[in-house]
């Protein structure tokens, strides 16, 4: 385990609204306003989107699992953002409920509000954390640029 000390700065509260791109909003929103390291909370409603579940297995690199939302829900969860490159990559864990189904995985592709969504993205201040591409699964994680502890 390695791990940075850091304190929280700007706090960004966001209303998203029926339709909008929440993970490109909330990318757009540290674009804005140069957050280069974030913890966020999310609770309202998404209409669509694509998840994972899961690997099929647990061999490298990693065999994705995915599901859809493909009408309304409601969603809570949590998420960070890290830079890769000159982009920030959002990574966001949530669980989406309908009557009495929940699912719950990693938001990746196509999410869309329904009707109101808010988001509170804390900045992290005084850590060096960027994303980075891992070979062995393939995926973009987050690797600390500076000295870990």
């Amino acid at each position: 385990m390695e791990y940075q000390v850091g304190r929280t700065g700007r706090i960004v509260v966001a209303r998203f609204v029926d339709g909008d791109d929440v993970l490109g909003g909330l990318a757009e929103i540290v674009r804005k306003e140069n957050i280069r390291a974030a913890a966020f909370h999310l609770v309202g409603g998404m209409k669509k989107g694509r998840f994972v579940v899961g690997p099929a297995t647990e061999e490298m690199p990693p065999q994705p699992v995915w599901r859809e939302l493909d009408e309304s829900h409601e969603a809570v969860g949590f998420g960070t953002i890290f830079w890769h490159g000159d982009t920030p990559r959002v990574h966001f864990h949530g669980a989406y409920g309908k009557h009495d189904r929940v699912q719950a995985g990693c938001m990746r592709e196509g999410s869309e509000c329904f009707l109101v969504l808010e988001a509170v993205v804390m900045e992290i201040t005084g850590v060096d954390v960027l994303r980075e591409l891992d070979p062995a699964s393939g995926m973009v994680l987050m690797k600390f640029a500076g000295e870990g502890k």
